[in-house]
């Protein structure tokens, strides 16, 4: 079992920027690739970013690439999304979350855990 806790989401205007945090606990975080996914209202879940379990690898939404960077400390159990120069349609809740399977990481019906969301506002 591995529970996923996020945080760093707030209210920011265009072109500022937010730091997410996702706080594991439960057992070998290290083993497991994490992702990032948001839903805003009336729209389906959606992929934002992943990362394998050594950093070794990072997938990245093309609207955000460039603008988000994904990365992981192990030795902390956290994983992190820096989330630079925001726009108003990045406005969603952020959720975080983790699977053994590394293929298919886009999909959220891959991953196995999940927090509870956190949610980022971007005014225009």
């Amino acid at each position: 079992q591995v529970q996923l806790v996020e945080s760093g989401g707030g209210l920011v205007q265009a072109g500022d920027s937010l730091r997410l945090s996702c706080a594991a606990s439960g057992r070998a975080f290290g083993s497991y690739a994490m992702g990032w996914f948001r839903q805003a209202p009336g729209k389906e879940r959606e992929f934002v970013a992943a990362i394998i379990w050594n950093g070794g690898s990072t997938y990245y939404k093309a609207s955000v690439k460039g603008r988000f960077t994904i990365s992981r400390d192990n030795a902390k159990n956290t994983v992190y999304l820096q989330m630079n120069s925001l726009k108003p349609e990045d406005t969603a809740v952020y959720y975080c979350a983790a699977t053994i399977n590394v293929d298919y990481l886009r999909e959220h019906l891959s991953y196995d855990y999940w927090g509870r969301g956190t949610q980022v506002t971007v005014s225009s």
